[in-house]
This record gives structure tokens, sequence and C-alpha cells, in this order.
């Protein structure tokens, strides 16, 4: 909370850098105030304008950190000089370093992913805590299994849970899990699982910093990716282009403090 916040196609994005993003999280634990942290890039941003109640998820985050470069470029042009990316797997290892007097929980992932990130934390943190892992079905939960993975969550005592399931469903789950889990910072890092883990390999820095690093990753997932990249970052362009020019007006939204009523 209290962060400076610029405004893209309606998502109230957080003008922070990494040491930023790490000083809040740090005192929300301290403090034991619950929020949840959305790592968002383009992707989040489309899909948010597209749907009224993930862009208010977005807007009742403690903060949205600016995961992909065009939103860090986003904030610039708006006059943060100081805003730097802040992205998923960087956040977790940062977080996993500064934090190993911390008990940190996964969930999320495809099936062994998360006991494998956990081992890997393990190796690189000797120190870190990981209380716990929950691979969820690739379905939705019954409300016993969803009860379950909640009693499991909060008996590990967990400070962070990290939420592996992409964007959208890690926004929606942190939502709905708001006041249901008692950790104190819930942040969703998407694909970070499976860098982290060693089942996926990254872009190279320089296409980070460049901005190309959807092209790395629609080359290695073609078939998944295609329509996410391909129909999202034109449009955003545009989006952004009308924004730019008053033709599209999105009201700042700021940061909302109300819980997200999710739908049954």
């Amino acid at each position: 909370m209290g962060q400076p916040s610029f405004n893209v196609l309606g998502v109230c994005v957080s003008a922070v850098d990494m040491a930023a993003a790490l000083a809040a999280i740090e005192g929300w634990i301290s403090e034991r105030e619950q929020h949840y942290v959305c790592v968002t890039g383009v992707h989040g941003v489309m899909e948010s304008r597209r749907d009224d109640r993930l862009r208010a998820i977005h807007n009742a985050a403690g903060m949205v950190t600016p995961d992909g470069m065009p939103l860090v470029w986003c904030g610039r042009l708006s006059g943060h000089g100081q805003i730097r990316r802040v992205y998923g797997p960087d956040l977790m290892l940062a977080c996993c370093g500064l934090t190993a007097r911390h008990r940190h929980f996964l969930y999320g992932g495809a099936p062994g992913v998360a006991e494998r990130l956990a081992d890997r934390l393990r190796q690189r943190f000797p120190s870190l805590v990981i209380a716990g892992t929950y691979t969820p079905p690739f379905r939705a939960l019954t409300l016993a299994e969803d009860e379950v993975a909640v009693t499991q969550i909060n008996a590990s005592a967990a400070d962070i849970v990290w939420v592996g399931l992409s964007t959208p469903k890690q926004e929606r789950w942190m939502a709905a899990h708001m006041g249901r889990v008692d950790a104190p910072v819930m942040i969703g890092v998407g694909a970070a699982f499976d860098f982290l883990s060693g089942i996926k390999r990254q872009a190279p820095r320089w296409m980070q910093r460049t901005g190309l690093e959807w092209l790395f990753r629609l080359a290695a997932e073609p078939r998944r990716l295609w329509r996410r990249y391909l129909r999202n970052n034109p449009l955003f362009l545009w989006y952004l282009f009308r924004q730019a020019l008053g033709l599209d007006h999105y009201a700042h939204p700021g940061r909302s403090t109300d819980r997200v009523e999710m739908a049954d």
C-alpha cells in the first residue's frame, strides 16, 4: 500500500523497483497485514480489460508489479523514472534470499513441479523454510478439496504463499482466498514455478531487458502461446495509443482495500 502508481488501460500498476517491492512485502509480514500481489504484464492487463471482475481483483491487490518491459516503459512515460521490472522469478528468488527467516508455501504447478522447486530453492538457500507444497488438479477444486488445501496451508503457518497457476486463474484464486488463508502475503508468480524448477528455460537476459521475452516464449511454446502474443500484443499497443491520445478514457482506480467478491 502507498506505492506510487499509474494507469494502464484501467489497471493500477505500482511504480516500484525490486527494493520497493521487497520492502512492502517485508512490511506486511512484520505487521501481519494480509495482501496479495499480482505480478502482471501485457497479458494480465489485456485479460483485465476484457473482464471487469479481473480488473477489480488487480486494483484491490496490495501491489501490482510491472512484470514486463512494456509496463516499465509505460511507467517511465508517466513520469516514474525509478520504476524497474519486477519479474516473477526474480521476485521469488529475492524474497527467498532476503526472507529466509520466514516460512514459504508453494501452491500450484503441474504434478511434481512444486516439490522439485522446493528442492532447488533449499539447495540455493540452505536456511530457507519451505513449509509445504500443494498441487491442485487442473480442474476446479470441489469445496471439500479446497477446504483441505486451505487447512494444509494454514497448518504450515506460512508467511508467504507462492501461487503458480498462471493468469488469470492465480489472481482469482488469491482474491477468493483473502481472509481464508492466514498467511499475510500471497504472490501470484505463474511460470516462475516452471522456470525456477528447471522444467522450462527462461529467455536470455538481453531479450528480457529489450522486451523480447515474449518472442522467446512463443518460439518455445507456439501452440499454447500464439493466441496470447499474436492477439494481445498488437491490441495492447493499439489501446495504449488510443489512451495516450485521449480517445479512450480509463478512470485511475487507485488502490482499493475492499475485498473483491467472487462469484460462485
